[in-house]
Order: structure tokens, then C-alpha cells, then sequence
């Protein structure tokens, strides 16, 4: 391909994984375009559903973290390169389709559109509107759709992401913060510093716990949660296989409850009409070499592959 009719790229998904990976295409094929007949020139056209980009960078995770604040400066600095063209609020299967970028001339389309949804317990009453999941809840309160909260929080989970759900809850006004988890302290996820902060920040910690029903008032409201003591994690093998002893209960009263125990892949009508196949775990299925899938010019990168 001549440098007068340069190579279209659509690439879907503003996070890190799309971000870098439009600054490495470019910079390769600086290197060896000519080589593999495709030419020195190339247009990225990098897609983001959200009102501005950096995924779970901005979104999903305490802003004012010194690492955070050193990855955004990255992306931002890659982003300054002429050939990559940011669109953002832009959501693919409903605003683009493939098909539509494939009769203006793209040519491949490298999809990274990271793990935007959480799992829920699949436990009574987690339908209510005062129960959501922790990728929701921090996105809410980085775009400013929460700036306070009141009342008593409970946090499912005990990696890093409820921590920065707690330690947020705590900011924005909440009376009393408690987290539960299923491991112990020694095998919690979040890291012993994370732990540390929360607490400071006034944030309480109940570990050896799981999830077994909300509690809903009269108005359907979130009233309570029960927990059902945790007493095996894992199995000799090391792998999640939780136990629980169903006569030791602890109720807890609670006006929210947020779940983070795991997010989740959410592909709407993305690639609606393509071949690409997913694994049990929804991720799309590629070649590990080239991250090709099924569909020769969809390919996959991030959480999603």
C-alpha cells in the first residue's frame, strides 16, 4: 500500500490495551512495512464508548493514585501522534458497525474493550436498585454522578478494586464502611498496603465471609445483607472451590451494597454478524502469536482476549 493510500485501522476500545496498542502498530510499521508490502503510512481511528478514554485507568480506579497519574500522562502523550484520531462516545453495534467501517475502507480492526461489567453473587435481592457492582459505582464517582453518599456501605470482595470502592464510600460521606470477604487476612487479594489505607481511611474489614441474600424493605430498598461464614476458599489443588458452614450467619444492616467479586465482559452487538468465537469466559478466541480470531481482520487484545 502507497504512502498516498495509507492503511485504515479501526481500533475499538480507548484503554491502555487500545491506546498502546495503536502506538506500537505505528511504530512496527515504520519498521517493516515496506518489507511486508503494506507500506511506512497508516490512520488509526481509535473508538471509545465512553465520554472520554483511558478505560478503567480514569473510570475504574482511585484517580489521585501516584501510579494512575503516571499511566494517564503515558496514554495522553501517546495520543499526541498526528496518525491516531480519537472518537469518543462512540458505541460500536448501535452509533458503527464493522460492516459500515469496512465499505469506508478499514482494513483490520483490533478490538480491546476491556472488562466493563461486574459480576453479581446470584444471590435474593441483588436485583434492587441499591445493590450495583464496583465497576459501576467507581465510574459514577470519578465522572462526578456521585460526589456523596450517606448511610451505612457494604463492599463484597477483598481485592484492590473494593478497596478503592471502600476508601471512596468513606470520602464521599458514607457512616460506616465495612468490606467482606471470603478469604482470610493472609489470603485476601488486595495487597497489605491497600488494606492499610483503607482502614486509615476509616473502613472496616471482615474477612472469612460470603454473600447469601439482601435484604429488601417495604419499598424494596436495601435494608441488610446476610453472610454465611467462609470456611474453605480453595481446594488442595489451589483452586476456587468455596465452602461454607450454612448455620453460621451474620446479618448486617446496610443502604447499599456493592459487589466486587469479579468483572465481566460486555460485547453488545459488537460483533454482531461475525465468526469470531468466544471461550467459556466470553472472551474471544484468537490465534496466541497473532491475537487473529476467526474473522481475518477482527483481532483482540486486553482483557477480552
Amino acid at each position: 500500500m502507497s504512502e498516498t493510500n495509507e492503511l485504515r485501522i479501526a481500533v475499538i476500545g480507548a484503554g491502555p490495551a487500545g491506546v498502546y496498542s495503536s502506538d506500537i502498530f505505528l511504530r512496527q510499521l515504520g519498521k517493516l512495512g515496506e518489507e511486508l508490502g503494506l507500506g511506512t503510512k497508516a490512520r488509526i481511528d481509535l473508538f471509545e464508548k465512553l465520554p472520554v478514554p483511558f478505560g478503567l485507568v480514569r473510570y475504574g480506579v482511585a484517580p489521585d493514585h501516584p501510579s494512575i497519574k503516571f499511566i494517564a500522562s503515558a496514554l495522553e502523550k501517546t495520543l499526541d501522534n498526528p496518525d491516531i484520531h480519537l472518537y469518543c462516545d462512540v458505541e460500536f453495534g448501535k452509533d458503527v458497525t464493522l460492516d459500515e467501517l469496512r465499505e469506508q475502507g478499514f482494513k483490520a480492526f483490533y478490538v480491546a474493550i476491556g472488562c466493563q461489567g461486574g459480576r453479581l453473587a446470584g444471590i435474593p435481592g441483588e436485583d434492587a436498585e441499591d445493590v450495583t457492582v464496583a465497576v459501576d459505582f467507581l465510574r459514577e464517582v470519578n465522572s462526578g454522578k456521585i460526589d456523596s453518599l450517606s448511610g451505612r456501605t457494604i463492599v463484597v470482595g477483598g481485592g484492590n478494586v473494593a478497596i478503592d470502592v471502600a476508601r471512596n464510600a468513606c470520602r464521599l460521606g458514607s457512616e460506616h464502611v465495612e468490606m467482606f470477604c471470603l478469604e482470610s487476612e493472609a489470603q485476601m487479594p488486595a495487597s497489605e498496603e491497600e488494606r492499610r489505607e483503607a482502614v486509615e481511611d476509616g473502613a472496616h474489614i471482615s474477612c472469612g465471609w460470603g454473600p447469601k441474600e439482601v435484604h429488601l424493605d417495604e419499598a424494596g430498598r436495601v435494608c441488610g445483607i446476610t453472610f454465611k461464614r467462609c470456611t474453605r476458599v480453595f481446594d488442595d489443588e489451589g483452586r476456587f472451590a468455596p465452602e461454607y458452614d450454612e448455620n453460621d450467619l451474620r446479618r448486617v444492616d446496610a443502604d447499599r451494597v456493592v459487589m466486587s467479586i469479579g468483572q465481566s465482559i460486555v460485547w453488545g452487538d459488537l460483533l454482531a454478524g461475525s465468526k469470531v468465537e468466544l471461550g467459556r469466559g466470553q472472551g474471544a478466541l484468537a490465534d496466541p502469536q497473532t491475537y487473529q480470531t476467526a474473522e481475518p481482520d477482527i483481532f483482540v487484545g486486553g482483557d477480552v482476549y
